[in-house]
């Protein structure tokens, strides 16, 4: 089991990746997931609750400030980046609301593995990306209304509580299992990568699925989007860290913490409330930031040496 699970999670950028390609060429292999989209976020978010204790959330109080720069940084650095490549390349409001979506998701639990790779600060990349989550059902909404609204009307009430159901409840409730029955997570906890990987590969094939038409004519376009988008991202968070002073393992993981964000999260919300077409930047960028954020996790490492 562990070497399969390893398998998944080694390979998972590239199995997005033929899970997208078998979306666009067999669509109905993967239709039927797009009801349960939601629910799968909810095991992923699950999953990243259990790895979590107390003691991180107190980590958090210890190191106030350098968590607000990287909070900071997250909800305006991403969110102004989307919004301004929408307008640049000149997107229709379906691709446009998808974009922005991304930009103003919190961070992906993704980034703590990478930080951890890039020989980064791990404990600040989980305070971050725990921080980040805990605010989302308020900030998400907020920044997504603010940015987008005069283009498609985004219902704020429903997205705080979906959010909350989607991503807060599962995130807490694991966390509450890891911390009261602890033995019972020890033996859940090995099997719960290769599950999250799986409702991962899964969402991405749904979402390229169900917009299997129109992906063919603007796909190029919403990649450039998307690697653009991430670049930045990291790029800018990493300048912002360093304008602040942080040292080098800090300042990485802050870029890759505002560099890589919840896909997940946002394709779950662009089919709860918007139209397929606006999931499609979101699964892109699933695939993307993991190649991404390999590329610079090794960078980092190389230059340690």
């Amino acid at each position: 089991m562990k070497k399969f699970s390893k398998f998944f999670i080694d390979n998972l950028a590239i199995l997005v990746l033929f899970a997208g390609i078998l979306g666009v060429t067999f669509p109905p292999l993967f239709t039927w997931v797009g009801a349960y989209i939601p629910f799968m976020l909810g095991v992923v978010m699950f999953g990243m609750g259990m790895t979590l204790t107390p003691n991180d959330f107190r980590e958090v109080l210890r190191r106030p400030v350098e968590v607000l720069i990287g909070v900071v940084a997250q909800f305006t650095i991403m969110p102004l980046i989307a919004f301004v490549l929408t307008k640049i390349f000149g997107l229709p409001p379906e691709l446009a609301i998808g974009v922005i979506l991304v930009g103003t998701c919190p961070g992906g639990t993704a980034s703590n593995v990478m930080a951890y790779l890039a020989r980064g600060d791990v404990a600040l990349s989980v305070s971050m990306t725990l921080t980040t989550t805990l605010m989302a059902p308020v900030v998400t909404p907020l920044l997504t209304y603010w940015l987008a609204g005069a283009q498609i009307e985004v219902s704020l009430t429903a997205m705080m509580m979906s959010i909350a159901k989607i991503v807060l409840a599962p995130v807490l409730l694991g966390v509450a299992l890891n911390h009261f029955l602890s033995e019972v997570t020890k033996k859940i906890q090995p099997i719960m990568p290769l599950i999250s990987s799986l409702a991962v590969i899964l969402i991405a094939g749904a979402v390229v699925a169900l917009s299997a038409d129109k992906i063919l004519t603007v796909g190029l376009t919403v990649a450039a989007v998307v690697i653009l988008h991430n670049v930045c991202g990291l790029s800018l968070g990493f300048f912002a860290a360093k304008i602040f002073r942080m040292d080098s393992r800090k300042a990485r993981t802050v870029a890759i913490e505002v560099g890589m964000q919840n896909s997940g999260l946002a394709v779950s919300l662009a089919m709860i409330y918007f139209a397929p077409l606006a999931a499609i930047p979101g699964a892109i960028f699933s695939v993307w930031h993991n190649f991404s954020g390999s590329l610079i996790a090794n960078y980092f490492v190389r230059h340690d040496a």
